[in-house]
């Protein structure tokens, strides 16, 4: 029987969150912060999502708060009984001057596996968001699942960044070709909304040989990257993650 499952967060500018709300394998804890920040950890509380559920957290930043939502562990898409594919929703809202930090653990997409991940931001015109993704497509020495990501950002009403990303046997030929992936197996994306880039904008460029800086139509950028592993993936998103946000 498939999962239906929708987690809740919100927060305030004291620091309280007044909305902290668990369900099915999406619990939420209250964990200690290091910084300014208030800090929430998704804890896995049992396996998923697998073919069929349908999970979705909802995270609400109110104006003037500042938030942390990280992870236990790294997620797991995992085949099921049923033939449809599981859903993940990630549906996030930033109110004036407030800031949001969304650094969960790697997705790992396992071999027969089928998931369709949807997330959407939107920001105030005065609003940050630091927010990654990561996907590991097959564990160690197997193939990967199918996997189809998709995130759209708006940014006070105006479109910012809408993203579609597809890979595995369920997708159209070329995903693991040199103009996608080239072989490697570890993938991921670091956006950075900041108002700060309004009067200095980021500067176009790669890093390394593994990953590249591009700077959006708003005050934001978006740094792509391809690694070999999990490892080497993080290794290049907290690099840039130190650069571009250090606030």
């Amino acid at each position: 029987m498939s999962l239906r499952a929708t987690a809740r967060i919100a927060a305030t500018a004291d620091g309280g969150l007044p909305l902290l709300v668990s369900d099915g394998p999406l619990a939420l804890r209250r964990t200690r912060a290091v910084g300014p920040r208030t800090r929430v950890t998704v804890v896995g509380a049992m396996s998923a999502p697998l073919g069929g559920d349908r999970l979705a957290i909802e995270t609400e930043v109110r104006d003037g708060a500042r938030l942390l939502v990280d992870s236990a562990a790294a997620t797991l898409a995992l085949p099921g009984r049923s033939a449809e594919p599981a859903a993940y929703d990630v549906r996030i809202v930033v109110g004036a001057g407030g800031e949001l930090r969304w650094l969960p653990e790697q997705l790992v997409s396992v071999q027969g596996s089928d998931l369709r991940m949807r997330t959407t931001a939107e920001l105030a015109a005065t609003a940050r968001l630091v927010l990654r993704e990561e996907q590991i497509l097959g564990r160690h020495g197997e193939p990967s699942g199918t996997l189809v990501t998709r995130l759209t950002v708006r940014r006070a009403g105006r479109p910012l960044l809408d993203q579609e990303l597809a890979f595995g046997p369920g997708v159209a030929g070329g995903w693991d070709g040199g103009a996608v992936l080239g072989g490697h197996r570890a993938t991921g994306q670091l956006l950075v909304v900041d108002p700060a880039f309004e009067e200095k904008p980021v500067e176009p460029r790669p890093v390394g040989e593994l990953a590249a800086i591009t700077p959006l139509a708003g005050p934001a950028a978006l740094v792509s990257a391809v690694a070999p592993d999990a490892r080497v993936l993080r290794r290049v998103l907290d690099a840039a993650l130190a650069e571009l946000a250090p606030f």
